[in-house]
């Protein structure tokens, strides 16, 4: 169905804005801010806020165009291992590139890359060259000597004082990275103490939208963030330093908490004064609160991404993915919330839909399996599997027919199309899996529609099943997940495989 709109983007923007800009003023010639989670395309947020602006934080950022600029993080181990980022299935070291071209493209001057916990790696050193074959700046970062406890070596020439010192020349200096757990904290003190060495007098502030600090601490849109960095043990937490200090309620999470302590010191030693701050709350700017227009529609789509959470990691696990322990997480925040898998409306009918394959007896080479889409306004569309389709396929297909209104009867992809398509798979590719995925389908019915009027109005209806929710009876091929996050559909499946060959195409 239809979602409300619980989040208001321009509300959001003033307050966030004028939260920024206040601690600007109060945090001497510059201020390092920490960005936390995506800072472009958070589609984490979107699906948690409806209404909410994946890129709005780049636009917050544009604001700033001329007081700004910024340093990019990433882990040598992320690069190393090759960590991807799953909405868009690209590695980090990928969506470092994308990042300099956004701010690029936005008028936002990047100052430069910082490689952190750099142990000389091959591949990350590489990816340097490459950087800086094209004109980027790039720093090396190391592991802190001392850290956690010993701040005398930390704030010392051999703690921050090994690492790269990062010129820049704004008052607001945006620290940003691919993902968590990338030295964005570390790289900020880093700066703050070579700053001090050069006469600089500069603060630290932190900007993450999840946990929202002013909202209950079980509030579905904070358990929303806990399962969503299930596999980082992230877990939501009463700010104690900052009931102790304004007697007021506020939430936080584990990992700010147990640093907090050690940031204090070390910025107190680095500055030679206070720190300037009594709690994690306190270093925040994050205005995600004002915006909420509609707390019931909020709390009922953070209810429906725990649900999708849940799916992921349970495909992560029957892949090897993740760890079971996180899925045992996700399970005990949908328990505190009375959540059911089935509660994602898309469920129940993919499952159906493999019943009903099995009663046809059409499946490809005995196995069946079951697709399901909601469309805008809450009608569910399923597809089954077919000899010369996957249900993924199936589904997309039959739901542009409906909201092209074309007949049933009507073939988007004629059978001989479809035949001439399995034959050159087998016969030039010398594939074993004839049926078409969802991506070679899309391609398909892209070719299709130069002559078939029917496919042509199909196309055209394609993009209304943008942040469309769709159910797999069984983990995805990479064709049928590429074509869904193409499409910018809201994918889960159950952690079923779709056939017995452990290698699947």
């Amino acid at each position: 169905m239809a979602s409300q709109i619980g989040f208001d983007n321009e509300k959001y923007l003033k307050e966030q804005t004028a939260a920024i800009a206040e601690r600007v003023g109060h945090n001497g010639q510059k201020l390092y801010l920490e960005f936390g989670g995506k800072l472009i395309f958070d589609y984490h947020a979107a699906r948690c806020l409806p209404g909410f602006d994946p890129n709005v934080k780049m636009r917050l950022l544009e604001s700033f165009r001329d007081e700004a600029e910024v340093i990019i993080c990433l882990y040598s181990g992320d690069v190393e291992r090759k960590k991807i980022r799953a909405d868009f299935g690209t590695t980090y070291d990928s969506e470092v590139l994308r990042l300099i071209d956004e701010f690029t493209q936005r008028g936002l001057r990047v100052a430069g890359v910082v490689i952190t916990r750099f142990e000389g790696q091959p591949t990350v050193q590489n990816f340097r060259r490459r950087l800086e074959n094209r004109g980027i700046a790039v720093y090396t970062h190391y592991a802190t000597k001392g850290y956690p406890t010993d701040v005398d070596t930390i704030v010392s020439e051999d703690g921050y004082g090994r690492n790269d010192y990062i010129p820049t020349t704004k008052p607001i200096v945006v620290v940003t990275a691919p993902g968590p757990g990338s030295g964005k904290l570390a790289t900020c003190l880093s700066q703050i103490y070579h700053d001090y060495k050069r006469g600089i007098h500069s603060g630290y502030s932190k900007y993450e939208s999840f946990p929202v600090w002013n909202l209950p601490l079980k509030h579905p849109l904070n358990l929303a963030y806990e399962a969503a960095t299930a596999d980082l043990g992230d877990v939501n937490l009463i700010d104690h330093f900052h009931l102790e200090t304004y007697d007021r309620k506020t939430v936080n999470y584990n990992r700010d908490l147990e640093a907090f302590p050690i940031l204090q010191r070390i910025l107190c030693r680095i500055t030679g004064g206070d720190a300037g701050y009594r709690s994690p709350t306190d270093m925040g700017v994050n205005r995600i609160a004002w915006g909420i227009v509609d707390d019931g529609a909020v709390r009922e789509a953070s209810c429906q991404e725990i649900i999708r959470r849940y799916f992921r990691t349970s495909c992560e696990v029957a892949l090897g993915q993740a760890d079971k322990n996180c899925l045992q997480r996700i399970s005990l925040i949908m328990k505190e919330l009375d959540l059911l898998p089935e509660y994602r409306r898309v469920v129940i009918p993919a499952r159906e839909a493999v019943k009903e394959g099995q009663a046809r007896g059409k499946g490809d080479g005995g196995i069946f399996t079951g697709a399901a889409i909601e469309l805008a306004d809450g009608t569910i569309v399923t597809g089954k599997n077919s000899p010369l389709l996957h249900s993924s396929s199936s589904a997309v297909l039959n739901a542009a027919k409906i909201l092209a209104h074309i007949p049933d009867d009507i073939d988007l992809l004629p059978h001989n199309i479809l035949q001439s398509l399995s034959y050159f798979k087998k016969e030039i590719f010398g594939e074993n899996k004839l049926a078409l995925d969802l991506e070679e389908t899309l391609l398909a019915l892209s070719i299709s529609a130069t002559s078939n009027p029917a496919a042509a109005a199909a196309v055209e209806q394609l993009r209304h099943l943008r942040n469309r929710e769709c159910h797999l009876s069984h983990i995805p091929t990479p064709g049928d997940e590429s074509g869904f996050r193409k499409l910018g559909m809201n994918l889960t499946s159950d952690p079923s495989f779709s056939s017995k060959s452990l290698f699947d195409e």
